[in-house]
């Protein structure tokens, strides 16, 4: 079953993500999303019932854990001197949010 998304529910979705789209690009979208939420409907009617919740789909399996070692630190010349740019001891990048 695919949902039927409007035109304004794209808009809303597009505005939120803050993503531009084209009219062909918010088509696409549109038809994606719907198919999606038509398979989110078809894992509903799953039954589940008795089914432990799970965690990871990698049950069984660890991450390897190390013990914390304390060291000696890089020194902040060294550390700069890979930077590609610095100012007063700081690493520079550029700037994230212009207003």
């Amino acid at each position: 079953m695919e949902h039927d998304l409007s035109e304004e529910d794209i808009e809303k979705l597009s505005h939120l993500c803050r993503i531009a789209c084209t009219p062909e690009e918010k088509e696409k979208l549109r038809a994606n999303l719907s198919k999606i939420l038509g398979y989110v409907d078809q894992l509903k009617e799953i039954d589940t019932t008795g089914v432990p919740p799970c965690n990871s789909v990698l049950e069984g399996m660890t991450n390897p854990l190390r013990e914390d070692e304390s060291c000696d630190t890089m020194s902040r010349e060294v550390f700069l001197a890979n930077a590609p740019a610095h100012v007063g001891g700081m690493i520079r990048v550029p700037p994230v949010i212009k207003f």
